[in-house]
């Protein structure tokens, strides 16, 4: 469940899904565990990535015998890029203004 709605219908994209589901494939644990996630914010890739991150971390502390392969996946490291901030002087983050000769 995502936000209160089936991931089929929160996620409608069955790649979302599979990414979704990614972590439980690694470890050999589908339909084994019941998730209950609830995201903002971003877009629904960045939600079905962070999604991921949440059950891979929650795997690695409910059955540390699971970390050496979820790590290896890559599924534990955590993407940190966000939003540059918009500077004074500025159009936009980086974006001057338009430059007039005249």
């Amino acid at each position: 469940m995502v936000n209160g709605r089936d991931q089929t219908e929160y996620f409608a994209r069955p790649t979302l899904r599979l990414i979704i589901n990614q972590p439980f494939l690694v470890a050999d644990r589908v339909d084994a565990y019941d998730v209950y996630a609830t995201v903002s914010g971003g877009g629904l890739s960045g939600q079905a990535g962070a999604v991921k991150h949440g059950i891979a971390q929650a795997l690695q502390k409910y059955e540390p015998v699971l970390r050496s392969a979820v790590k290896s996946a890559g599924f534990l490291t955590r993407d940190a890029r966000v939003v540059e901030r918009k500077k004074y002087g500025r159009a936009k983050a980086r974006r001057s203004f338009q430059f007039s000769k005249r």
